[in-house]
């Protein structure tokens, strides 16, 4: 979330952030939101033993700020498919994994638990289906033999700080689009997520 507050404050950025809001009142995310002086919303799940009420619910609170984009960052809550649908092609979210590798939780403990290569985080469209909406772009990491769960944790996410901002600019250009289910960069379909180069 920081990282996407302050691309939005350069002199380039195309966007900004009008509101942070979380089901947690004691998420971090909050405090810095604060801090950064970016309005901030509780709503908290526990007031809303429904899925449906607590969608209803988050559903007007994003209506009082009329955002053209929904970016999830840390946001834990499975959001149900008829809020998805109302805000379909308009909201992203970062996975750490490569997808369709490994989606859901736990994803570092999983990655070394099979011993694989690589591995890396994904921006996607979200839709109803957990981790599986159209795939934008990817960062890939090699994963070291002594890496552990947080070793490995810090390396993707130190990733996904370049990775989220690019995708929200690229939308807030004009050049990512969600057209039948597919995502399209400058007038084509990705047939595969951008991999974006490490630094």
């Amino acid at each position: 979330m920081r990282a996407l507050i302050e691309r939005s404050r350069e002199s380039d950025s195309l966007f900004e952030v009008v509101l942070v809001a979380s089901d947690k009142a004691d998420a971090l995310g909050l405090t810095l939101a604060c801090k950064l002086k970016i309005p901030t919303r509780v709503l908290p799940a526990s007031h809303y033993p429904e899925r449906i009420a607590y969608d209803s619910a988050l559903s007007a609170l994003i209506q009082e700020y009329s955002p053209d984009l929904i970016v999830l960052a840390g946001f834990m809550r499975i959001l149900s498919a008829d809020f998805v649908r109302a805000y379909e092609g308009r909201i992203l979210n970062i996975h750490p994994s490569l997808l369709p590798k490994f989606p859901g939780l736990h994803t570092y403990r999983r990655v070394l638990a099979a011993q694989e290569k690589e591995h890396g985080a994904t921006v996607h469209f979200v839709t109803a289906e957990l981790d599986r909406g159209a795939p934008i772009v990817q960062s890939r990491i090699p994963v070291n033999a002594d890496d552990d769960e947080l070793s490995l944790a810090a390396r993707v996410q130190a990733t996904e700080h370049r990775l989220y901002p690019l995708a929200v600019q690229w939308y807030a250009q004009g050049r990512l689009k969600y057209i039948n289910q597919q995502a399209w960069l400058d007038g084509r379909v990705l047939g595969a997520p951008i991999q974006c180069a490490q630094e």
